[in-house]
């Protein structure tokens, strides 16, 4: 039985004090839900901060992005060893912000995930497809190729530390998400890819989110699907009420 995981990206909002008083109205607000797991991640400046707001709590901490060099004359750049020292446990990889917007290619992808497991954070792997992608038939195409490179060379005992995210990217701070069926038939075949390029057992243990204007009004159909381990939040998760009613889902 894969435990469900309720992660949410802040992408670049909340100064120093919204960060950690939406981290301590989370930490209060699930202290009896114990079935699931959740994280949160905020931007790098929040990061300390955050981890003490939560420290002793069961919510996790993750960064959005990292480097793949361990350290170095990188200005601007954060490694993963100074990740682990705040402490993160979690890192997103891949999402289609850093694809689209700054064109990280699956290669680049592929070595921040290599290195970020190499050195003991876990990773979220994202994967999805352009609106003109699925309108001309080429989702599956496009999710089997980012999730083959950006899996190359990680090994099977790299997949229990390793998240997938099916968010697509037309589904992103849109308004527009994609329907349960949708979801949960493309997270079958992303299952189906680990099945053929590690084992049944690896495709049957690996969680597999979905990310794309998830919100209140949609988490449980979403929940309900066999293959939709959890989801990975943006807006939703800015504000505790509707974060907490993501969290509590089925209840």
């Amino acid at each position: 039985m894969r435990t469900p995981f309720i992660a949410g990206n802040w992408k670049m909002f909340l100064d120093k004090e919204k960060g950690v008083g939406l981290a301590e109205e989370l930490v209060k607000g699930t202290e009896d839900i114990l079935d699931r797991e959740i994280l949160i991640c905020p931007s790098f400046p929040l990061l300390s901060d955050v981890a003490r707001a939560i420290e002793g709590s069961k919510i996790q901490l993750g960064a959005q992005n990292l480097h793949y060099e361990e350290q170095g004359a990188f200005t601007g750049e954060i490694s993963a060893s100074m990740l682990l020292s705040i402490p993160c446990s979690w890192v997103i990889i891949g999402h289609s912000e850093r694809r689209h917007i700054f064109k990280e290619s699956n290669d680049l992808v592929n070595r921040k995930v290599r290195s970020a497991l190499k050195q003991g954070l876990k990773v979220i792997l994202c994967v999805g497809e352009l609106i003109e992608e699925r309108e001309s038939g080429k989702t599956e195409d496009v999710v089997r190729e980012q999730l083959v490179k950006g899996l190359q060379d990680v090994q099977a005992d790299g997949m229990k530390d390793t998240i997938i995210a099916y968010e697509p990217v037309w589904a992103i701070g849109t308004g527009k998400t994609a329907t349960p069926e949708d979801a949960d038939n493309v997270q079958s075949f992303i299952r189906g890819i680990l099945s053929n390029s590690y084992s049944e057992d690896t495709a049957r243990n690996v969680r597999i989110l979905y990310g794309g204007s998830v919100k209140p009004a949609n988490i449980d159909g979403l929940m309900a699907k066999d293959n939709v381990d959890g989801v990975l939040v943006g807006g939703a998760s800015l504000e505790a009420d509707s974060f907490l009613r993501i969290i509590s889902f089925g209840e």
